[in-house]
């Protein structure tokens, strides 16, 4: 949860544009795609945008009862600027990928995600 506070207005997180522009890959596990919720590509299009993500659901907030602590329900925001949000039951593993854009919805998804970023290195 402590990205969601501390990676919104991140000057350093616009470096994922960069690496994402560059043909990189972007990933982030649980509320980590709060992180990108605030970055927007070279077309001025946010980077969620038409793209498959997913992240903390908002049933898993209210399930641990931060849905009034967090600043934002992550599945609501990354819906709001346009990604295409997947998600599975409440804590199960769940990893979607758009082209180098790859999200896990809780912390149980992390060691998939790191399969699929392999994956998407060709490793």
């Amino acid at each position: 949860m402590g990205s969601s506070f501390r990676f919104i207005n991140r000057k350093d997180c616009q470096q994922d544009i960069q690496i994402y522009e560059a043909n990189g890959l972007v990933a982030a596990v649980c509320h980590g795609p709060a992180g990108l919720t605030n970055i927007k590509l070279s077309t001025g299009e946010y980077l969620i945008k038409g793209k498959k993500v997913n992240g903390f659901s908002n049933e898993e907030e209210e399930l641990v009862k931060l849905s009034n602590v967090v600043p934002f329900l992550l599945e609501d925001k990354l819906k709001a600027i346009g990604g295409i949000y997947e998600k599975s039951e409440p804590w199960q593993s769940h990893v979607t990928i758009d082209g180098r854009l790859i999200t896990g919805q809780k912390p149980q998804s992390a060691k998939a995600v790191g399969v699929a970023i392999v994956k998407a290195l060709g490793k």
